[in-house]
């Protein structure tokens, strides 16, 4: 498949060729105006990739950071957990031996 420019080209070649043109001056400026369109479009195109390369690398490492902060926090409510059921732990046997106390100062007090 011919690209777009070749195709300009040959209809321009094409029509001069019927229309009897001897002078080819303007279509050969025609023609380098379009190779200079041509480079800057393959240079756009090369920044356009170049930047798009750049954002999908970014949106990966943003991707692998959230990662591991979902990680991080999975861990801390593991780790604030753990402390939770520690604290109740230790209430409970506070209240216990703050039950026997009272118990044992209650004996001694009705004797």
């Amino acid at each position: 498949m011919l690209k777009p420019v070749a195709v300009t080209v040959a209809a321009a070649i094409a029509l001069s060729g019927l229309a009897g043109c001897t002078d080819l001056k303007p279509l050969q400026a025609d023609v380098d105006q379009l190779k200079s369109q041509v480079s800057a479009l393959r240079s756009s195109v090369a920044a356009a990739r170049a930047s798009a390369d750049a954002a999908s690398r970014a949106a990966s490492a943003a991707q692998r950071s959230a990662s591991q902060a979902a990680q991080a926090a999975s861990s801390a409510q593991s780790t604030a957990n753990q402390a939770l059921a520690a604290a109740n732990a230790a209430q409970s046997a506070i209240d216990a031996t703050n039950e026997k106390i009272a118990r044992m100062f209650k004996k001694s007090v009705s004797k």
